[in-house]
């Protein structure tokens, strides 16, 4: 089998450390350290009826965008019934109403608490990092059990899940030991006094419920980030969007963006620097258009923080592409030069800029070229009810066409992006939409 030679490749070639932990986590599982649960008395009923508490808990729960992975299309709110691919197969998003029989109405806080915090579910098994709990174990006790008020507020929903559809050896649950040893340190968020009360609230945010890295970090082939790996952009698994690198300073992929850029796109979908397309569209319709100024302005400041980036390597084309990029050049002028300008910088506040765009100049160039191949839809906001959006290609441009046309774009102006591939372009095109 192909999968299974090349796992062998992996494990001679990781070394002996990696080998031990990967064949603990195929093979021998078990419970690992038990969770560091604060001291708690039960939560009895009248505290979790508590409207305050409540409401608080529905700020975070959508500042968490909880909806965004449970809640199908078309589905009830928070009901589960989807399934989220990953490359060794689909997990399903399980029920989060108070249902007693598919959802959480069975469910004790300390239950919550332990899949939160510790990454357990209400048995004890282990749960798959599909669920980001390797963010979500910074979530504060309190904050936990603001959130757990709210969703058994909720109305409960009958829904049992799908079944788990992994591929051997990643169906064995019990067996996530090792991986949760390379990739997983339990522990709540922890203030740096060196640093503003702001900047903490920001890292929390960011770190914890935001599990902004989950997205914006390269995963490995064992499907981890390592524990060093923050936010330097990366390519989401089985979506083929990619999320940029998100420091503002030198070589990093928010390069030149303010604090107040990051703001306006956050809160309406639209900046100076760029728009919010893709999956990112819907992180700014069903969550971080809900926060606060205060929030926003927290997140920013502590990505602003965020140090600079080594450059990265430049990559020799594989062939002459002057003509590749003079067939851009015409593509562009003849259908996207009336919205993006001829100096690729848009209309503010309307289209998008292009020029210094890290959706465009990002390394791999999936962002511009499903854009072109799919059309690019802003979210609606309440700042931007009615936003412009573009419409898609895939019919009228071929891969060659597309091909050229994000080359240039990626070359153009400021930009200094690699040049995209008539094959890649094809494989883009036959990766479904969600």
């Amino acid at each position: 089998m192909i999968w299974f030679r090349r796992l062998l490749l992996l494990l001679v070639v990781s070394g002996g450390l990696l080998l031990v932990c990967v064949l603990g986590w195929l093979f021998f599982g078990g419970g690992g350290h038990q969770p560091t649960s604060p001291a708690m008395s039960k939560v009895d009923a009248t505290t979790l009826r508590d409207p305050a508490l409540i409401a608080k808990g529905e700020y975070l729960v959508t500042a968490g965008d909880c909806a965004g992975c449970h809640t199908a299309q078309g589905g009830a709110g928070y009901a589960g019934g989807r399934s989220l691919a990953t490359p060794f197969g689909n997990i399903p998003v399980p029920n989060i109403t108070p249902d007693r029989e598919t959802g959480l109405g069975s469910w004790s806080f300390e239950d919550f608490w332990q899949a939160l915090h510790v990454g357990k579910g209400r048995h004890g098994e282990l749960l798959y990092p599909a669920f980001s709990y390797t963010s979500y174990t910074k979530v504060t006790h309190d904050d936990a059990l603001a959130m757990f008020a709210y969703l058994q507020s909720l109305p409960p929903v009958r829904q049992p899940p799908s079944a788990l559809a992994l591929n051997f050896p990643y169906s064995l649950r019990n067996s996530l030991t090792a991986w949760r040893a390379l990739y997983f340190k339990e522990g709540v968020y922890v203030p740096d006094p060196g640093q503003s009360e702001q900047w903490n609230r920001g890292a929390y945010l960011v770190q914890g419920l935001g599990h902004c890295n989950e997205c914006h970090a390269a995963r490995d082939t064992l499907g981890g980030t390592p524990q060093d790996v923050h936010l330097t952009g990366g390519q989401i698994p089985e979506q083929n969007w990619y999320a940029p690198d998100l420091s503002t300073q030198s070589n990093g992929g928010l390069q030149g963006w303010n604090e107040q850029d990051i703001v306006d796109l956050l809160k309406t979908g639209q900046s100076a620097k760029g728009a919010a397309f893709g999956p990112m569209a819907d992180v700014v319709a069903q969550s971080t258009q809900h926060m606060t100024d205060a929030d926003l302005h927290a997140v920013a400041t502590y990505l602003h923080s965020l140090p600079a980036r080594a450059p990265l390597p430049e990559e020799k084309p594989p062939f002459n592409t002057s003509a590749l990029i003079q067939h851009g050049e015409q593509i562009y002028t003849q259908r996207c030069a009336d919205c993006h300008g001829k100096n690729g910088n848009g209309v503010a506040g309307i289209y998008p800029p292009l020029n210094g765009n890290s959706s465009v100049t990002e390394p791999t160039g999936i962002n511009a070229t499903r854009s072109v191949l799919l059309g690019g839809f802003a979210p609606l906001t309440a700042a931007s009810p009615r936003p412009y959006s573009m419409p898609p290609f895939a019919q009228q441009l071929s891969d060659a066409d597309v091909a050229a046309v994000v080359s240039y774009i990626r070359q153009a102006w400021t930009n200094k992006g690699p040049i995209v591939q008539e094959r890649d372009v094809s494989k883009y095109r036959q990766t479904p939409i969600d």
